[in-house]
């Protein structure tokens, strides 16, 4: 047993596999948020960041190919930091809330004049649709915001509205429309 531990470790320091492992995850990590700012349109930061993932990318890389039959825990430690950073890489991304999103409210017509102006006190622009139902009128409110605080939202049109649906699209280009000064400030 002692041997073949011995085999698949080869002369590999624990330190190394551990400096393997976390600077996978940062590499991908970082890789992951490089692709949702460009995504986004933050062009220039995601370029920065690929210039570090890839330094990252090119000494992590030497150092698990080099010799790599000798010490094949190099590959799946390797590997490991790759899964590591893709679950990272969408943790980061879910705290950071990039974007914006088109919040769209189908709510009964009872409720919808408390909802768009409890929305619209929230600093909100709301617009109003009428809409036919499959049993009654329905009326839908539009809304569009920052990913980031999407919650506070939801949970006043839930306190107003338990039953409404809510959903949410991401927005690529948004262009004109209301936004409140203290919103403008906030991006």
């Amino acid at each position: 047993m002692e041997v073949l531990f011995a085999n698949i470790l080869g002369n590999t320091s624990v330190i190394e596999l551990l400096i393997i492992l976390v600077s996978k995850a940062i590499e991908v990590t970082m890789g992951t948020l490089r692709h949702i700012l460009v995504n986004k349109g933050y062009k220039k930061e995601g370029a920065i960041l690929a210039f570090f993932e890839i330094i990252l990318w090119v000494f992590i890389a030497s150092r698990v190919i080099t010799n790599i039959s000798a010490a094949p825990i190099k590959g799946v430690v390797y590997s490991l930091g790759y899964a590591l950073g893709v679950y990272f890489g969408s943790k980061v991304e879910n705290k950071l809330a990039f974007g914006k999103i088109l919040i769209q409210v189908n709510t009964s017509v009872d409720h919808s004049e408390l909802l768009a102006a409890t929305l619209r006190d929230f600093g909100l622009g709301v617009t109003t649709l009428e809409a036919k139902g499959k049993d009654s009128d329905r009326i839908i409110l539009m809304t569009y915001t920052n990913r980031k605080g999407k919650e506070v939202i939801f949970n006043l049109i839930r306190d107003v509205d338990p039953e409404a649906m809510i959903t949410e699209n991401d927005v690529s280009t948004l262009s004109g429309g209301y936004v409140s000064s203290w919103r403008r400030i906030s991006k």
